[in-house]
């Protein structure tokens, strides 16, 4: 990385207006579509709100449920890599994360929003903080393997990931962090591992949207962030990649979803992601899916608090 856009004020209050992704490599790709490998409405198992007929807004009833925002947490670096395939060289179970993001209030895809996510690895490392140790958003090697080294025997930082104001990177390292292009019809996908768990979080991947700004050459410029969430897995697939090494040897105490601090408890609406994969075979290969209902008026850079359980979303 060549080039790396300088936060501007506070580091946990940064000028979104100012913000620069840089596309990885030269010569990358900026504006490639997923393809035809989504469903054209909302994926399966996700309720609408509104009758039929009313995606136009004209009876300006909310279409779909406006996902619930959350802290962006200390780990989020800025500036990263514009790339789908997020993996280098991790070990893991392989996930496919495909996302649709729509307007909530009209159903509406939006095109040409720029999608961050980033996660810890199977040993609950987070690229960029490595020098923190695992259990607080980073350690372990690259590749993971045997046990996790340097797990603080207190609770992590700020929460582990779920709160708190953002914390200075400790290192170069990128892996399990990216952001790619929203094509027409507001799906992005993204090739990554299946995250693993440290001390006092569930498992979950961090998320962000960022919307009008402009794509160049050099990658994504401008604009403002209009959601900012974590996307959750259910107790089934997370029992089940437990079995898989290097999952297995993960021995740090593991937050359910029912006990973490940050998921609102509220399903899909929350960032429970629909998983598909085979049973009894998660190790081939996981699938996940959300629509995420966002205001793209809104401005929610993560740094207002996160919705407790129960809580209803706000729109901005």
């Amino acid at each position: 990385m060549t080039e790396q856009e300088t936060a501007q004020g506070p580091e946990h209050k940064r000028d979104l207006t100012r913000r620069k992704v840089i596309a990885a490599g030269a010569g990358a790709v900026v504006a490639a579509g997923v393809g035809g490998t989504f469903a054209a409405g909302a994926f399966a198992g996700e309720e609408t709100r509104a009758a039929k007929g009313t995606a136009a807004g004209g009876s300006g009833e909310v279409c779909y449920r406006l996902t619930s925002e959350t802290t962006e947490g200390p780990y989020y670096i800025d500036a990263d890599k514009l790339r789908r395939d997020v993996t280098e060289d991790q070990e893991g179970i392989p996930l496919t994360l495909r996302l649709k993001v729509i307007d909530s209030e009209t159903c509406k895809p939006l095109a040409n929003a720029a999608v961050d996510i980033w996660h810890c690895n199977a040993l609950g490392a987070y690229s960029g903080y490595e020098a923190m140790g695992s259990g607080g958003g980073g350690g372990g090697g690259t590749p993971p393997s045997g046990t996790p080294t340097g797990t603080p025997t207190g609770a992590p930082p700020d929460g582990g990931g779920g709160g708190g104001g953002h914390q200075e990177p400790t290192d170069d390292e990128r892996y399990l962090r990216g952001t790619w292009r929203t094509d027409k019809r507001g799906l992005v996908e993204f090739r990554t591992v299946f995250p693993g768990w440290y001390q006092g979080r569930c498992v979950h991947i961090h998320t962000k949207v960022h919307v009008n700004g402009t794509w160049t050459d050099a990658g994504y410029e401008g604009g403002t962030t209009c959601h900012t969430g974590q996307l959750f897995f259910d107790e089934e697939s997370v029992l089940a990649s437990a079995e898989v090494e290097p999952y297995s040897t993960n021995t740090t105490t593991r937050t359910t979803l029912d006990e973490d601090t940050i998921y609102p408890g509220n399903g899909t609406e929350g960032g429970l992601l629909k998983l598909q994969y085979t049973k009894n075979a998660i190790a081939k290969g996981v699938v996940a899916t959300l629509t995420m209902g966002v205001d793209p008026e809104a401005t929610h850079d993560g740094t207002e608090g996160s919705v407790q359980p129960g809580a209803s979303a706000s729109a901005g």
